[in-house]
């Protein structure tokens, strides 16, 4: 039934499961390595956001009027207690 005659009238069908096989192997390697991908930048993602919220929430407290005052005080800079000056000019 197998012989060396039909080996050889069935090579190219055979050939092309073979590539079939291949082509079916690389495009798994090629999806899990999408996937490791994806995942390490939805990692990265979720740490930057991190670090941003960090960041933001510092420079609200930062921005606060008693933590500005204590940051102008050794430039010798502190808030008037008395009331502006009104200035009325001339017609």
């Amino acid at each position: 039934m197998v012989s060396y005659k039909w080996i050889i009238q069935k090579l190219p069908f055979i050939l092309f499961l073979a590539l079939l096989a291949v082509l079916y192997i690389a495009n798994g390697h090629w999806a899990d390595n999408t996937i490791r991908d994806i995942n390490k930048t939805a990692k990265e993602v979720k740490d930057l956001q991190y670090e941003y919220k960090s960041l933001k929430s510092e420079e609200m407290f930062k921005s606060r009027e008693s933590q500005i005052t204590e940051a102008a005080a050794p430039l010798g800079l502190k808030i008037p207690v008395d009331k502006p000056i009104e200035l009325k000019a001339e017609k």
